[in-house]
This record gives C-alpha cells, structure tokens and sequence, in this order.
C-alpha cells in the first residue's frame, strides 16, 4: 500500500513528458490496485480477522523498528483517504490543462511529470501516517507529505504562490518541529520509540509535556483558532486539484490524536480533553462566521475547512466511545464533501474562468451535473440525509452530549449546546452560496458557459455515491470504527 505510490511516482514522473495529461490514468491504475489491496485487508477483518502488521529492523543500535500496521481504525482512514487520492487523479487531467495553458499560455507536457511526481509523494505519505507503528517513521511520513506538498503550491498555485508555500511550509513544519519534541520527550518517558509503548507512560511531569506537545504540534497543523492564519491563503492559492490533499492533510491529525493520544495515553490526554472541546467550539463557531462574509468560492471552503474540521476535535475531546467513533467518521465523510466541493469551485474556475460568486448565478440551467454535485457536497457538510456527514455528525454530538450530561451538569454540557448551534452556521455558509452561484438569472456574460469534461465530474459523481451509500448503510465504515473505540477506555466503551 505504501511502496506501490512511491514505484510508480518515479514511473509518472518518466511517462509525464510523453503522455501529457493521460499519464493521470497511470496514476489513477496504481491508486486503484491499492485501493484493492486495502478492500481485501478490511474484508478479513469484518469477518473476524486479526489486523495485519508487519515489522522490520530498521537501525537495530538505536533500538529503531519499522512497521505497518492495517488494524479497525488505520484501515479505513487510509481506504477512504485513497480513494479521494485516486478520483482527484482523473479530475487532476483536465483541470491541470487549464492551469498549464492559463500559467504558461501553452500546455507544457513536462510538467505534468512534477505534478504526478508530487502527487503520488503525497499519496504514500497519507497512506504511511495512517499506517505508521513507530513514532520516528511516522514524523518522517509527516515530512514526506509537508515537501512534495510545498512544491505543489510553489509551481502550480495561484496568486503569490511561492510567497503562500513559504508560509505554508513553515507553519507546517513548526507544528511539526513541536510534535517531534513532544517524541523526544516521550522516548525519555518511554526509552522506546514504539507507538504502543506510548502505553508505558504514567501522569507526570515528562509524559504531560510529551502529550501537550505532541497536541499543540498537531492542533497547529490542523489550524485551530489561533493558529490560523495559514490555512486560508495556502488553501485557495494552491492549484485546486490539489485541494482534497490539503482537506486531508489537515483532518488526518485527528486520527494522529486519537492513534497517540487516546489510545497510546489515555490517563495522561484527559487533563487535556476538555480545554481541547473548548478549543474546538471556538474554531467552529470563529471559522464558520469568516466563511459567511466570503465571497470568492475557493476562499468560502477554505474557511469552511477550519470550522469542519473542528467538528471531529469536538468529538475526540469528549473521551466517549460515540464522541470519538463519530468524530473519525465524520472526519472520513468531511473529505469527501470538502473535496467535492473544491473540485466543483476548480470547474467554476475551468469553465466560468472566475472564482467571484457575485458575478455568478443561474449556472445550473448550463452545468446541470455540476450545481448537482454542488447540492450533494453541500448536503454532506451539512448533514444532511441520506449523506455519510449526516450520520457521522449525530453520532458525534449524541457523545459529545453523553459525556456533558455523565455528571454533574456543568461546562461540557454548555459546551455540547453551543456546539450543536453552531451548526446552523454550517448550513447557512454551504447553501447560500449554492443558490447564489447556480440558482438566479444567469448573466448575459455567462450564458455561453459549458459543462465540465466527464474527466472532472464523474470521479466527483462517484465520491458523492459514496457518501450516499455510507449514509444509508454507515455500518460499512463505522463497524470498524466504533469496533476500535470499544476497546478504550472511553466513556461507553469497554
């Protein structure tokens, strides 16, 4: 699963300057065998088989392993995450064409060998966080997401591009530089560099900074209110195929939390969850009332993403086996929709040749499959049924409000109110902009608008499926999730 993306970076990236665009197919062909491989490893644990780890030496002096490991909880985060990866790879063709052609004046073959390049760097980066059993192993994959990623937004992004991968590269690796000397910390606690040693770790002095650490570096990464400022700018200036890698990157830290932190040191993360559901409520309710004055569409679900994302933190922080279950399934549906709906802002770019919503509307009567994929990405983030983010955020907040009402009535019950009012907030930033771009009379300068090739909609299509399927039958995913979630020591579980 991890090897796969990265043999074939190299292959793309020899095959980019002779196939042009078409060498998306060979990237795509790689995603979807290993899209395979991890449908094969989940069919064996939903009949009752024993996750699938493997472990080699990596430098046997500094007591250093490295291993994978496909269990309940990593498997589906990196399934899911794989098939976002594989349909943006189709859509990539096309809108990657247009970029070329509006950067350069002309389609330059050989670029889409770094794009790919990059792109499929990414991809085996996500798969290797989600799969990481050593805490060195897994700050490397972080890094491995952080560089090629860089590079995306520096060659291929927008307004100020090298300016915007600059700040994004070194937000990014500040909040990794304080993650890793919350690893440093914990090898001191711990003497070992093993996830499941993080076990080892008693409530004191050294194991409260090592988790305080590792948290901030992360919440960081993950632009929680007050650190982030990054975020907006380097998710609407990057090329918008590139989006879906950003959405993910930032939700994957909440699987990164629960993996450390709530499995790996439950006793000493719970001092810390409560300040983490308020932290949460800030985000949600801060980055859903920025989303709302928005009006340029790629800078509307940049903000959203902030606020979205949030969403799970609040879930997590509530230490309830329903809290943290929903938190990462509505993580996984968030990726979906969030996707979705920047691929559909990437058309808007393609084929209106504007991002202004204000110079927009009546679009629906010219692109039909688009302003539909736009009210089914919609409906996700506001969960809505029967999408996936519809089941995703009740099971959260039914633990986010089992853990405020477990005891005596105080703060995190206030906190469970204000949370779930804040999704008002969710529904009015997604569907206004819907009615104003695609409902309305349609400009006199629009009216020649066409609709997007079959290359950028149909993956589109088929992740709005998804979600619907998930939706109507949340057990193909959640089965997994709340299976982990039991065996914690969890409000609930056990």
């Amino acid at each position: 699963m991890v090897a796969v993306p990265l043999v074939f970076a190299v292959v793309v990236f020899a095959l980019g300057g002779r196939m042009g665009k078409r060498v998306g197919w060979v990237a795509f062909g790689s995603l979807a065998y290993t899209t395979a491989l991890m449908v094969s490893v989940g069919a064996g644990l939903t009949n009752g088989g024993a996750p699938v780890q493997e472990s080699y030496t990596w430098a046997s002096v500094a007591g250093l392993g490295f291993g994978l490991l496909a269990d309940d909880l990593s498997l589906p985060v990196a399934l899911v995450m794989n098939i976002v990866v594989a349909a943006t790879a189709v859509y990539s063709m096309d809108y990657m064409k247009h970029r070329l052609e509006a950067m350069h004046g002309e389609e330059r073959k050989g670029q889409y060998s770094l794009y790919f390049l990059n792109f499929m760097l990414l991809d085996a980066g996500l798969i290797g966080v989600s799969l990481a059993t050593n805490l060195i192993e897994l700050y490397l994959f972080v890094e491995l997401m952080l560089i090629p990623s860089t590079f995306m937004v520096a060659l291929f992004g927008y307004t100020r591009r090298e300016r915007t991968a600059i700040m994004y590269f070194l937000w990014n690796h500040l909040g990794a530089f304080i993650f890793f000397a919350g690893i440093i910390l914990a090898y001191v606690g711990s003497g070992s560099f093993e996830i499941l040693s993080l076990r080892s770790l008693q409530p004191g002095t050294v194991a409260y900074w090592a988790a305080g650490l590792m948290l901030v570096g992360w919440l960081v990464k993950m632009a929680v209110f007050g650190v982030h400022v990054w975020l907006p700018t380097a998710h609407a200036e990057h090329p918008t195929s590139f989006a879906p890698f950003i959405v993910t990157i930032v939700g994957v830290g909440n699987y990164v939390v629960v993996r450390l932190l709530v499995q790996g040191m439950p006793m000493v993360f719970a001092p810390f969850a409560f300040p983490l559901m308020v932290v949460a409520l800030a985000t949600m309710v801060y980055g859903g009332a920025l989303t709302m004055v928005q009006t340029d569409v790629k800078y509307l679900y940049a903000w959203s993403t902030i606020s979205q994302n949030a969403y799970s933190l609040l879930g997590i922080g509530s230490l309830s086996l329903l809290g943290v279950s929903g938190g990462m399934f509505y993580f996984l549906n968030h990726i979906i929709g969030k996707t979705i709906l920047f691929c559909v802002a990437g058309i808007l770019i393609c084929q209106v040749g504007t991002r202004d919503m204000r110079k927009m509307g009546g679009l629906a009567a010219r692109m039909p499959m688009t302003a539909t994929l736009c009210v089914i990405g919609s409906m996700i983030l506001s969960a809505v049924p029967p999408t996936g983010g519809f089941q995703g955020e009740w099971i959260l907040f039914a633990g986010v409000f089992s853990r405020g009402t477990a005891g005596p009535l105080g703060w995190p019950l206030v906190v469970a109110i204000f949370g779930l009012a804040a999704t008002v907030l969710t529904v009015a930033y997604t569907f206004w902009p819907l009615r104003r771009m695609f409902f309305g009379p349609l400009p006199a300068e629009l009216t020649g608008v066409k609709e997007a090739p079959l290359t950028m909609t149909v993956p589109l299509l088929c992740l709005a499926a998804l979600s619907i399927v998930i939706g109507i039958y949340p057990d193909l995913l959640f089965r997994f999730l709340y299976h982990y979630a039991s065996a914690l020591p969890l409000l609930g579980g056990l």
